[in-house]
């Protein structure tokens, strides 16, 4: 089959042609991170099929990174090997997942809660997954859904010159105990609550109003239950959590046994050991 290309866009010896090379340059200038076919189209002045059309032809070519249907990634024009390059994970992965932002066990990497390393990155996310494990650039995740209501208490942060949104310090250990799963466990949670009261972080207030709005009363429970039984000096926020939790039983750690000590103070199946950091 005859090339849609034209002489003039034949690949150079540098792997691209003087105006394909001029028309990536634009694309970079006019956009930092993943970008949709719609914005390259206007950055490149050129109507939307034929953009989708050099999208695909560049990403064939090695020169972007097709992230999901529609939505690329540029691959500096300096790189030595484009087929290597890597772009920063929460850069590429919150382009993919927007509107999202990065919590769990990263959030609490990224604030000191936690000296684990994890490889996968939890992310967020309003849109709808069809897989909550995967592989994006080389990069594994975990994704996690939730309504376009949960997502405050975040910040922005800068990731190779690209904005980024992350889980603020308190919604990130409502969001542990909310789902202990995006913590690595309860084990690995009850460390990050420690290390959450030892640091600046530290917000009482935060972590109340952040619970009522997740709307999930067990948090409390296991808030207050950790407080206690690693001897943090809070009494004020025990006292509220003890006042608003849910009645009935729940559990520590929900993936946990269903067997286990039943501590009445906190309405909670004790499944795992949560002991105090050293």
């Amino acid at each position: 089959m005859r090339s849609q290309y034209t002489t003039s866009d034949a690949p150079s010896p540098a792997g691209i042609s003087p105006r394909n090379r001029r028309r990536l340059t634009a694309l970079h200038r006019a956009t930092r991170g993943p970008i949709t076919i719609d914005e390259a189209a206007a950055a490149l002045q050129l109507d939307r099929q034929r953009t989708a059309k050099l999208l695909a032809h560049w990403a064939a070519q090695g020169w972007l990174v097709r992230l999901r249907a529609g939505v690329y990634l540029t691959i500096p024009l300096e790189a030595e090997s484009p087929a290597s390059w890597v772009e920063d994970a929460w850069v590429v992965l919150s382009g993919v997942f927007e509107p999202c932002y990065i919590g769990g066990w990263s959030a609490c990497e990224h604030w000191g809660f936690t000296e684990q390393l994890f490889r996968d990155v939890v992310v967020f996310t309003a849109k709808t997954i069809r897989a909550r494990h995967g592989v994006i650039q080389g990069t594994p995740y975990v994704a996690k859904g939730i309504p376009d209501t949960k997502f405050f208490g975040t910040r922005r942060v800068w990731r190779r010159d690209v904005p980024v949104n992350v889980s603020d310090p308190s919604r990130t250990i409502v969001d542990v105990l909310d789902d202990p799963t995006v913590g690595g466990g309860m084990r690995h949670v009850a460390d990050m609550v420690d290390a959450y009261f030892a640091s600046e972080h530290r917000n009482e207030d935060d972590l109340l109003s952040y619970i009522q709005r997740v709307g999930n009363r067990t948090v409390y429970k296991r808030l207050g239950f950790l407080i206690e039984r690693h001897r943090i000096d809070a009494p004020r926020l025990v006292s509220e959590c003890l006042s608003r939790q849910s009645s009935g039983y729940s559990k520590l750690d929900p993936k946990g046994p269903g067997r286990g000590k039943l501590v009445r103070r906190w309405h909670l199946r004790e499944n795992v050991q949560v002991l105090r950091m050293t």
